[in-house]
């Protein structure tokens, strides 16, 4: 790991499919901050075809603010054609991360889709991969229709998991011939065979190998499912990485350049550091956070075509990621009618409006993916969108993230075979400590208020839970720098990545209306005291600024649960944020809105009211 003493400025840079995004970090005052940034077009397409362009014209941007914050004509970052890594006057480090031309497209194959192909999902979704297809020997389709499938598909790699080690081998063979009868192309660059990951039972590598070996690119690893108990998939997932970087990004314009650029202090030596897959690094970060704090994390990153989750739960910090790929804000906007249907978005609406207005503004935005609520029906709809696609990520997201997944964790040969896609999932609400929004719908919300409603509303937080919106998205660039520096990734992440919300206090159980759920001690810094006994279905807003804290004598009402088990009183300390704290008594398990509007509206409004989402004199029209 590198050291204050030679890492004193780094650039980081995001290539997106549209846009690069650069930042600058450096060591100022004992501690690494984000000082800069800039961004400009990604230029991997004609006419340019050099994505290094972009990165120039981005980083360019950064050393014009550099020269005017510093009043100082000497520094240099780049002189249009490279970047001057190791300078004085320069960077000391430079990583990068890409999803430009549709980041890592893959397609994965299994014996039992439930076990060894769900292993192989989980490592290349690890990885920061899309997922394509899962096909399995026990999928139902027709060999013919896999093989069809395959072709169509053209994805960048695949990777092949079946079997235990020492396990029968027909099965995994029947496999490899599909794949052989293929004879996949892959989507960039025809002039290389297509890359093919083997992680399956070892016994089968002879046959994989005679089966493959012509006609692809072939790697063999360890078996990412070595017997029914263990998962193992760090090998497969470090596989992904290291072709990603050679044969993906290799045939990309101008990524051998920018390859060439990325480095950095490891050990007191400049190293290359590889290029990373976005959603790759912002699972990093992740991951960073949770270890360097000793806490679980969830996080969520809501984009126009797809919503990615991310979670990092247990004492053996286990992470999980998913992909949602028909659920985001624009291109799959209408996949979020399909999937919620037009009644469950509506149901966060607080006024009326028919059927053909909520679908023409779904198809606008499908059409026009850039524009942005010019109304606040428009806004309240949007959001309405957003609640319904974040919480169907979410709930694709505990199917997947189950015991034994993602994990090295022994358990019974019997509760290997009874697994089911659901399973159980370690994603508990109840222990989560920090709750991050991430995407234009959150990060973006005209109303800080606005985001923490939709977190709220979409993930229903459980006990205790801080609740955090990355600012600018910035946490690729450093999900790659935690590569090299745990501690600035860590620093900048907490100081100018995140901008704390506040606290939200939900107890869990059911009461019935108008018994009290949460009788609540609130000491602020200022003096005051905040005390109420909350009735059930209510929210309150407590203002704590962003820095403070307050103590808290929290009593949960009769058999509800607010983190130290049912009936028990828990004294504690709440943090603060740009919101504030949240005293949520609405329900948990199961949480509902009345069916009917009449009793609806009236509730929503007020709710909107108290956390004061929007303006007054708007909810009152």
């Amino acid at each position: 790991m590198a050291d204050t003493q030679n890492l004193r400025r780094i650039i980081a840079t995001d290539c997106g499919s549209t846009t690069t995004k650069a930042i600058l970090i450096e060591y100022i005052d004992g501690e690494y901050r984000q000082t800069v940034r800039g961004e400009a077009p990604t230029t991997v397409e004609k006419p340019l075809n050099d994505v290094t362009r972009g990165v120039v014209n981005a980083v360019t941007e950064l050393q014009e603010l550099a020269q005017l914050k510093y009043n100082d004509p000497t520094i240099k970052f780049t002189d249009g054609d490279r970047l001057f890594v190791g300078d004085k006057n320069g960077i000391d480090a430079y990583v990068s991360t890409s999803s430009a031309g549709g980041g890592l497209q893959m397609m994965v194959t299994g014996v039992v889709a439930k076990m060894t192909g769900e292993s192989a999902e989980r490592a290349a979704l690890g990885a920061g991969a899309i997922v394509m297809d899962l096909i399995a020997s026990n999928d139902k389709r027709a060999n013919y229709e896999k093989i069809e499938r395959i072709r169509a598909l053209r994805p960048d790699m695949i990777l092949m998991a079946g079997g235990v080690d020492g396990g029968t081998t027909k099965h995994v063979a029947e496999m490899a011939e599909l794949v052989g009868a293929a004879d996949p192309k892959p989507r960039l660059g025809s002039s290389y065979k297509l890359p093919v990951i083997y992680a399956g039972n070892n016994k089968a590598v002879d046959i994989i190998k005679e089966t493959l070996a012509e006609k692809t690119d072939l790697i063999i690893t360890e078996n990412l499912r070595p017997t029914l108990e263990r998962e193992n998939l760090a090998p497969a997932r470090d596989k992904i990485h290291d072709l990603f970087m050679e044969h993906v990004m290799a045939q990309a314009p101008g990524y051998n350049k920018l390859m060439s650029w990325t480095m950095g202090p490891v050990d007191g030596k400049m190293k290359k550091i590889p290029i990373m897959p976005t959603p790759a690094a912002v699972g990093n970060i992740m991951k960073t956070i949770a270890k360097e704090n000793d806490i679980e994390v969830l996080g969520v990153d809501i984009g126009g075509a797809t919503t990615d989750v991310f979670s990092v739960f247990t004492e053996e910090k286990v992470f999980n990621r998913t992909v949602s790929a028909n659920l985001g804000m624009s291109y799959s906007i209408s996949n979020v009618l399909a999937t919620a249907g037009l009644e469950e978005i509506l149901r966060w609406v607080p006024f009326d409006i028919n059927e053909s207005g909520l679908r023409n503004m779904i198809k606008n935005k499908m059409i026009r993916p850039t524009t942005i609520p010019q109304k606040f029906e428009e806004l309240v709809l949007e959001q309405a969108i957003a609640n319904e696609a974040l919480k169907y990520a979410f709930i694709q997201h505990k199917e997947f993230a189950v015991s034994l997944k993602g994990g090295q964790k022994q358990r019974e040969i019997s509760d290997a075979f009874s697994q089911s896609s659901s399973g159980n999932s370690i994603v508990n609400m109840m222990t989560l400590d920090l709750l991050v929004g991430s995407g234009g719908v959150l990060s973006h919300a005209p109303r800080r208020n606005q985001t923490a409603m939709l977190l709220i509303n979409s993930f229903l937080p459980e006990g205790i839970t801080r609740l955090a919106v990355d600012s600018i998205f910035m946490m690729p660039q450093l999900g790659v720098l935690a590569e090299i520096s745990p501690k600035a990734a860590t620093e900048v992440f907490e100081k100018d990545c995140l901008i704390y919300l506040g606290t939200c206090v939900a107890p869990v159980g059911k009461i019935k209306p108008g018994k009290t759920s949460l009788s609540a001690k609130i000491e602020l810094p200022n003096g005051e005291t905040f005390e109420e006994d909350i009735p059930f279905g209510e929210i309150r807003l407590i203002p704590l600024g962003v820095g403070e804290k307050a103590k808290a004598t929290l009593t949960p009402g009769k058999g509800l649960d607010i983190g130290a088990g049912r009936n028990q009183v828990m004294e504690t300390e709440l943090h603060g944020g740009v919101v504030g704290i949240i005293l949520d008594t609405r329900g948990r398990q199961p949480f509902a809105l009345p069916v009917e509007a009449s009793e609806r509206v009236p509730l929503l409004l007020k709710w909107m009211k108290e956390l004061k989402a929007y303006p007054e004199e708007l909810l009152k029209r």
